[in-house]
């Protein structure tokens, strides 16, 4: 291989994820220090999220349409929580890099609970090996709950139905958690220990 090729897919590998990698390294630092009302969004790009144990205050789930840059509009369920305390939090995004195969951008939280306040998860699929709901109410109208809420963002959106059909709890337990989403916004993400990689092959969080 000659030395020219070797500089060429190294200048593609730096077009390809120096934004994205910046960005995220600023954001990273300033949720793990509780600066920030994160709110980010993956344009169209699915990324996974996962959790040893996470406890939700103030539940609540309904579905949405998120509009990615490019593309078709996408369903998701969201998920929004009050407050939340997440042990074992992780977060990957896989990006296929031309040439040079797949890397994965990886964040955890290796210094102790994180918490969040006004989580909201847009998410096509989540699943637990267990689920502990207090107080549930299932078929409550969107635009009623009380005990949970609607993401601010997502009431002046055409997408939302204040008569669609809506879940909440007054609380939640949910163990071994495994989301994929397209969006996550927060008004403050406080991630303790926040260690960011990029790693080379497939390693998302499940």
């Amino acid at each position: 291989m000659s030395d020219a090729c070797g500089r060429t897919r190294w200048k593609r590998f730096a077009i390809v994820l120096a934004s994205g990698v910046t960005a995220a390294t600023a954001l990273g630092i300033a949720m793990a220090q509780g600066a920030l009302a994160a709110s980010f969004f993956v344009s169209g790009q699915k990324f996974q999220i996962g959790a040893d144990t996470l406890t939700a205050r103030g539940l609540s789930i309904y579905g949405m349409v998120d509009t990615p840059r490019k593309g078709a509009p996408v369903p998701v369920v969201v998920t929004g929580m009050r407050h939340a305390k997440i042990d074992g939090l992780c977060q990957s995004i896989v990006v296929p890099i031309p040439v040079l195969g797949t890397y994965t951008l990886r964040l955890t939280g290796d210094g102790g609970q994180a918490k969040a306040k006004d989580l909201f998860i847009d998410g096509t699929s989540l699943a637990a090996d267990e689920a502990l709901l207090n107080d549930l109410d299932i078929g409550v109208a969107a635009g009623s709950l009380t005990t949970g809420k609607i993401n601010p963002d997502d009431r002046d959106s055409r997408f939302f139905d204040p008569n669609g059909i809506a879940q909440q709890a007054a609380s939640a337990t949910l163990t071994d958690v495994r989301v994929t989403a397209i969006a996550v916004s927060a008004a403050t993400l406080n991630v303790p220990g926040l260690n960011m990689r990029l790693l080379q092959g497939n390693r998302s969080c499940f």
